[in-house]
């Protein structure tokens, strides 16, 4: 559970009056008050990338001086000697500053998770997968041979376990150190929202918490039931604050029916400086993940949308996924580019504004498969339009080049777009960016959701049938991919994706 320290108004109604801390369930813990010790003396996210660098260095070099032993006549030393080139060294500098950085956007400095591990284990293997593609320098640049693609793979195969255990013996040594140093905190309410509260506080052993008891004026079992201590009604709380050791008070009390005893809460443990914590999942049971956050003033927001660390990883896995498609495609979109100017005037690339992510006009790049002009033709060819609602679509269009069409019917002309994808323009998965045309005729507001995540190279609508699929079920593909979207639905469209293509169905 995650506090996050905010001044202010819960759905803009507590106005303020008092510090106040969002808890949502699963996520990490943090108030500090002046001069208290530290409650969790983990390494800071600098010293943590520190050490990734120098452990990146090491277990790099590890590899290849024992991939080489038979190369050491003179031993290690002698063998260091002749091959830690100027070249070598700037490597394996720039090699130190980008794991840290892959680290970084597979969130694994997020101080929660340094903390407790959670969903550390996936995001090491995706960052030491991420990892040895850039370790890939090392043999592409390699003089003598000696250190081959082999290297690079064993990297990962140990990067991902080293590093899991220096982050596994960093929480050891912390938990031994936080021993007896547990904090107090004192809830608010006794009914099912304090109970679930309760649970929560004392369900991880990392947070070094004791729930000292709780004040209610009309005690209810949910909360006495799991054993916890009646203190007092809710005008004893300021009383209560002074007699005991108290460093949070959580309020498990429902807005709706208990605004008025909230609002005294809050001005008790404002008046003796105590901070006042409320849980940030006010809106169970709904479709929106809450979270809180702070822009200037504090609120509390909700979003129906994927959260931002996964949307980090997304990220790290869309910059060396398109890393490694253009360095293996390269002959593939040089040979499209040569065929394109040999057979039609005008440029290799086409270049069109496109709505992305939340409708931030973008330009989008394909190979160009249609006559140079076909922009200004279109006007003249909507009465053959094809396609359902605010799409164009002409199965024989004429304005596409005999090259073209092979280029469409393959999918190449859509590579350029990996470019895109680098600059961050677009992920590797995700709803086709569409055009300011398609995008101008949308007449219902819930049509603009698919611009809530990244619009992608491949998708739902790519591996269902592309153009054979009317626009009403094509909208509907693209809020099914918003509503299930994780990470191994994202592998599962790329790995469809392959025989799509080859299929060519719904190329048009």
């Amino acid at each position: 559970m995650e506090l996050s320290r905010t001044a202010a108004a819960t759905g803009g109604m507590l106005k303020g009056e008092c510090v106040i801390s969002g808890i949502s369930e699963g996520r990490g813990y943090s108030p500090q008050k002046p001069g208290s010790v530290e409650e969790h003396p983990h390494p800071s996210p600098t010293g943590w990338r520190i050490a990734d660098a120098v452990l990146a260095v090491v277990a790099f070099t590890s590899v290849v001086a024992a991939g080489n032993l038979d190369h050491m006549p003179r031993g290690l030393a002698g063998f260091l000697a002749i091959r830690l080139t100027v070249k070598n060294v700037l490597l394996l500098t720039v090699f130190a500053w980008a794991w840290p950085f892959v680290m970084m956007l597979c969130g694994l400095y997020n101080p929660n998770r340094l903390r407790t591990g959670h969903g550390e284990l996936p995001r090491l293997v995706i960052a030491s997968v991420a990892g040895s593609l850039i370790a890939m320098v090392f043999p592409l640049t390699s003089q003598s041979g000696l250190v081959n693609v082999r290297h690079a793979i064993l990297f990962a195969v140990g990067a991902m376990p080293s590093s899991y255990m220096l982050r596994a013996s960093a929480r050891a040594l912390t938990r031994f150190r936080l021993r007896g140093r547990e904090r107090q905190i004192l809830l608010v309410g006794s009914g099912p929202l304090a109970a679930r509260l309760y649970r929560q506080l004392v369900s991880d052993p990392l947070h070094y918490i004791t729930v000292v008891g709780f004040v209610d004026s009309e005690p209810q079992a949910a909360l006495a039931g799991l054993g916890s201590e009646h203190l007092g009604g809710i005008p004893d709380l300021e009383r209560v604050l002074m007699r005991r050791v108290v460093d949070d008070v959580f309020i498990g009390l429902p807005v709706k029916s208990c605004y008025e005893e909230i609002r005294h809460c809050i001005a008790a443990c404002e008046r003796v400086g105590v901070p006042a914590s409320y849980p940030a999942d006010l809106f169970a049971g709904c479709s929106l993940r809450p979270r809180a956050s702070s822009r200037g003033s504090a609120v509390l927001s909700a979003s129906g949308i994927p959260t931002a660390d996964r949307l980090v990883i997304k990220r790290a896995i869309d910059v060396a996924g398109a890393v490694v498609l253009i360095g293996a495609l390269a002959p593939v979109m040089l040979a499209a580019a040569i065929a394109i100017k040999l057979t039609s005037p005008g440029p290799i690339l086409f270049a069109q504004q496109r709505y992305g992510y939340m409708k931030r006009l973008f330009r989008m790049y394909k190979f160009r498969t249609m006559v140079a002009d076909a922009d200004r033709l279109q006007a003249s060819l909507e009465q053959h339009n094809e396609a359902s609602g605010p799409a164009f679509k002409i199965r024989n269009d004429p304005r596409i080049t005999r090259v073209g069409r092979f280029l469409r019917r393959t999918s190449i002309d859509e590579l350029p777009q990996l470019w895109n994808v680098l600059r961050g323009d677009m992920s590797l998965v995700g709803p086709r960016p569409m055009a300011t045309r398609d995008v101008g005729l949308f007449a219902e507001p819930w049509l603009m959701r698919r611009f809530s995540v990244p619009p992608g190279v491949t998708g739902l609508w790519q591996v269902n049938g592309r153009s054979d699929v009317t626009f009403d079920r094509w909208i509907e593909l693209d809020l099914e991919y918003i509503e299930r979207w994780s990470l191994l639905l994202d592998l599962d469209i790329l790995l469809r994706t392959v025989p799509a293509v080859i299929n060519g169905r719904g190329a048009a």
